[in-house]
């Protein structure tokens, strides 16, 4: 049984990277200060207890370990995302685009693919393809979730 809470826990989290760190990463010309960031971001979201860190919540093309959790509400038809990764450079990135994603209906959901944020953020050109390949491995799966 999942907790209810948590996607509460996670949507603070993600407003708060969406309205604060996503416009300083935008502005941000400094690969070192970008990584640093990226790295805090993950901080600011709760790590999953050991019970959520399940294979059928693990995402399969990343080489660290990420879980993804989602939930669309019967009322309203909003989804929402809670996530951890034994990575934090992971678990930063995943943040960028669920900070995007989190709270809204099928209507709402735009998706940039991970190279147009990545490109958009600067960084495309500074994380390993396999980095690259998880990130698209997160979102394909949350499209999925989306029903899109």
């Amino acid at each position: 049984m999942v907790r209810q809470d948590i996607f509460t826990e996670y949507a603070g989290g993600l407003e708060t990277i969406l309205r604060q760190q996503l416009p300083q990463l935008l502005q941000s010309t400094d690969w070192q200060q970008k990584y640093r960031s990226l790295m805090q971001l993950g901080k600011l979201l709760p790590a999953f207890a050991d019970e959520l860190k399940r294979d059928e919540l693990k995402v399969q093309g990343c080489e660290s370990q990420f879980w993804l959790l989602h939930q669309k509400d019967p009322l309203t038809g909003r989804h929402y995302w809670a996530f951890d990764s034994d990575a934090r450079i992971i678990k930063g990135l995943a943040s960028l685009f669920l900070c995007q994603l989190n709270g809204k209906s099928a209507a709402e959901l735009q998706f940039d693919t991970a190279q147009q944020l990545l490109a958009r953020l600067q960084l495309a050109q500074n994380l390993s393809p396999s980095r690259n390949n998880g990130l698209y491995a997160v979102l394909e799966r949350v499209r999925s979730q989306a029903g899109l």
